[in-house]
């Protein structure tokens, strides 16, 4: 069990719909925003799970409904960034086309969704290590998998000879993804280079690193 915020008795959670629809999504949006800004502003471990719903105008109970815990909400912060990345990394590897051009617009895109989400990405990396270890570990594994996507599609324009071979596939990706991490220790929205900008110069620098 995550240690921040431990789940109360059932008796305090939300009522849920019997009509079979929906809970009210936007209750669980307001949670997410209100908990990545005061995350941002006080960190993690200073704010409190009352503070999260005081300011996202919903009742404790309200919460529960939706995260188990403070753990849960700053790894779905991360979580739902890394969901999007990996469903875009899919359509672009399964897409027809050079592996080239592929590899391309995935690198622009994880640069861009990060920077579009650079808030997110830096309250996780600044707080993961206070995440409960199953928690950690659960994490890492999704980030695994997306790795391994890219290393995949890398090894694909190996094999086809479009790309050197004379370096690792899982190097080049810790190589990049060390700058996609690193994004946020720099990069500025009121800066020369919008998001976009960014994932395409970075994108032909992978590309100019893998000639043959």
């Amino acid at each position: 069990m995550a240690r921040n915020g431990a789940r109360p008795p059932a008796a305090a959670t939300q009522d849920k719909p019997v009509d079979g629809t929906k809970p009210d999504e936007p209750v669980r949006q307001r949670l997410i925003a209100e908990a990545t800004r005061l995350f941002a502003e006080k960190g993690f471990e200073s704010t409190s799970v009352q503070e999260v719903v005081a300011a996202a105008g919903v009742t404790k109970g309200a919460m529960y409904h939706y995260f188990g815990s403070k753990d849960d909400l700053l790894q779905e912060i991360y979580a739902r960034v890394l969901r999007l990345q990996m469903e875009r990394l899919d359509r672009f590897a399964d897409a027809p086309g050079p592996v080239a051009g592929r590899v391309h617009a995935a690198a622009a895109d994880v640069i861009a969704t990060t920077i579009e989400n650079l808030d997110d990405s830096k309250i996780f990396f600044r707080s993961m290590h206070q995440l409960a270890p199953e928690t950690q570990k659960a994490v890492r594994a999704e980030r695994r998998r997306y790795h391994e996507r890219f290393r995949d599609l890398l090894a694909e324009g190996q094999r086809a000879g479009v790309f050197r071979d004379d370096v690792p596939a899982d190097l080049v990706v810790d190589f990049f993804f060390g700058s996609v991490h690193h994004l946020g220790t720099w990069y500025h929205a009121d800066g020369p280079l919008s998001g976009g900008e960014v994932g395409r110069h970075f994108a032909d620098l992978l590309l100019a690193s893998l000639r043959p």
